[in-house]
């Protein structure tokens, strides 16, 4: 299983996986540098047993957050990576996701590089409240800045992408891919079947159905991720070369 990248070679299911592992897999061997890797939830509400819960997922998942950005490349191609990671919290967007995702956005810009995105969370973390939902608007925003000044975002939703994450950044991708069976959407199946009143397809919130009704660009199997990126990512840099030339020839 390890050694397919814990995807089945027989059903093909694709097991979750931590940050760490998907990036030693997917990234050039030591072009990894991480980001913001100092930045620690807080307890603005005065939550009960939060500090404590957080605790046991930072030793569980070796991560400060539910979160990890940095600098990197693949097969060559520079970008500007994060991976958020379930064994933290579910990956719940905090205010440091947020603040994580948007620096990250940032310095994608900052450098010219790419921004790739790989989503696994079940929405917004309730134990901070407001300033948890906020985070929908402050990286949605900085998805838009990017997408203003030329850069390209890629987006892989993973099993699960939930609730806020689902309904912020998650979709807003100039390209947005799934793993295959991956659960995506809002709000949770029952509650959408007992709001319409109507019993909802076998596949509902799947990647296959939201591709198949517009949605995805692609499901793309995890074995076949890295080469996929790379050819995504060398179109990109290929045509910003291209422009630049014509700029000059101007």
């Amino acid at each position: 299983m390890k050694k397919n990248l814990m995807v089945c070679s027989h059903c093909g299911f694709h097991h979750p996986i931590g940050a760490q592992k998907r990036i030693s897999f997917l990234v050039d061997h030591g072009s990894f540098q991480e980001l913001d890797a100092h930045l620690k939830p807080a307890n603005p509400l005065g939550f009960e047993d939060y500090m404590d819960r957080i605790e046991k997922d930072q030793e569980k998942a070796e991560m400060n957050e539910a979160i990890m950005t940095g600098t990197a490349e693949i097969n060559g191609e520079p970008l500007v990576i994060a991976v958020m990671d379930s064994r933290f919290r579910m990956a719940s967007m905090g205010s440091v996701v947020g603040e994580k995702i948007l620096r990250a956005v940032e310095k994608a810009d900052e450098l010219g590089r790419p921004f790739v995105i790989f989503t696994a969370s079940g929405g917004a973390r309730m134990q901070e409240g407001m300033l948890s939902l906020m985070q929908m608007a402050k990286t949605s925003a900085a998805f838009k800045r990017f997408s203003n000044h030329g850069g390209l975002a890629v987006t892989v939703m993973t099993h699960p992408t939930t609730g806020g994450v689902s309904a912020s950044f998650a979709s807003l991708g100039d390209f947005n891919f799934a793993e295959p069976g991956a659960l995506i959407g809002f709000a949770g199946r029952r509650v959408i079947e007992q709001t319409v009143r109507e019993e909802l397809p076998k596949d509902f919130q799947t990647a296959e159905f939201l591709l198949k009704h517009g949605q995805l660009d692609a499901v793309i199997s995890r074995l076949d991720l890295k080469d996929k990126l790379h050819f995504v990512l060398s179109i990109h840099a290929k045509s910003e070369d291209s422009g630049e030339d014509s700029t000059d020839g101007e």
